[in-house]
């Protein structure tokens, strides 16, 4: 599974500015100045997404000093707080991150998630501290997840794979499944198909991941 992560000691402003459009894009299909600041003021989930990005790429190069990278910090806290969205920004997040809306988001900063992921209101990625499953969901490209689904421990999420709400993940999914219940279980090849959308953002951006 290949996984396009953020890559916290590269990323420079040109792959910045990818994130910023990517995740852009796959809110609207539309990538332009007016519709950055319509959604920076009135859509908190993406919101967020900005000051993570950003607190990310200030983390790494300091501007003016810390001054920039510590307002951007206390920004992200901020949001936390007021939004219920609680992603790290030093976690390894791929370009078009979608939140369909917020509230108890949580996902543990040594997650890994892969482009074009959708996550809903009320999901938990997180740590499992013992047995054979110990540490975090390394999680595949176009994956929807769905409101107050639960992924735990080291296991891997396939590609395309859409996961219902409420559903509790525990163990390895492979590409292309849709997985409900607690604990979750494979209904079918279907994948996320019709869930996560607005992905070609590639041909309207300029590529620059690589």
């Amino acid at each position: 599974m290949v996984i396009e992560a953020q890559k916290l000691d590269s990323m420079n402003f040109h792959k910045f500015k990818h994130l910023i459009k990517s995740d852009l894009y796959r809110c609207c299909g539309k990538v332009n100045i007016s519709l950055f600041f319509k959604h920076y003021l009135f859509v908190p989930e993406y919101k967020y997404c900005f000051w993570m990005r950003l607190t990310s790429y200030l983390k790494q190069h300091r501007l003016f000093g810390c001054s920039l990278y510590y307002i951007s910090r206390a920004m992200l806290y901020r949001y936390k707080c007021k939004y219920g969205i609680t992603i790290p920004f030093d976690t390894q997040i791929g370009s078009g991150f979608y939140i369909g809306h917020f509230g108890q988001i949580v996902v543990n900063r040594n997650a890994v998630i892969g482009k074009n992921c959708n996550i809903s209101q009320g999901v938990t990625i997180g740590v499992a501290n013992r047995g054979d499953r110990k540490g975090c969901p390394t999680i595949g490209d176009n994956v929807y997840i769905g409101p107050g689904a639960k992924l735990f421990g080291n296991i891997n999420v396939g590609n395309n794979v859409a996961i219902g709400a409420n559903c509790v993940v525990t163990k390895d999914i492979p590409d292309d499944a849709v997985v409900v219940g607690v604990p979750g279980r494979v209904i079918s090849n279907k994948g996320s198909s019709g869930y996560v959308n607005n992905t070609d953002y590639l041909k309207k951006c300029k590529k620059v991941d690589q």
